[in-house]
């Protein structure tokens, strides 16, 4: 991944996407957007074997309970995967890697889909996110 400085340009170029989005950024704290780097950047961070600087800060993750509060439609997850699979595009990761790291992000966004009815599951055929990056 590149390390910490790796994992700060992907979340950086995936949050100058999620900021014009206009579905997804009003789910943002618009004053803190500084803060919602951070917070993304320590979690991938930690995830995926680096320091445990998030949990100190924040606890454990309970990321669909974090979530809940919003509305997240297979529509709000297919546009994060796109901000997500733009932000890799640009760091030219090594094919396994990018592969390990889309798998978890595309499971990642499946399990925030909390909108009433939405299917669940990976997104279905002909959804905006491409299966793979490379």
């Amino acid at each position: 991944m590149g390390g910490q400085e790796g994992f700060r340009r992907l979340v950086r170029r995936f949050y100058q996407g999620v900021r014009e989005d206009d579905l997804l950024a009003p789910m943002y704290p618009q004053d803190d957007w500084e803060g919602a780097e951070e917070r993304l950047r320590l979690f991938l961070e930690q995830y995926w074997g680096g320091p445990t600087t998030y949990s100190e800060q924040r606890g454990h993750p309970r990321l669909r309970m974090r979530h809940l509060p919003f509305q997240v439609t297979v529509e709000a997850r297919d546009r994060w995967l796109r901000h997500m699979r733009d932000a890799m595009a640009e760091l030219d990761l090594r094919e396994d890697v990018a592969a390990m790291l889309w798998d978890y992000l595309e499971r990642a966004a499946n399990a925030m889909v909390n909108a009433a009815g939405a299917p669940e599951g990976p997104p279905q055929p002909g959804a905006d996110v491409r299966r793979s990056l490379l």
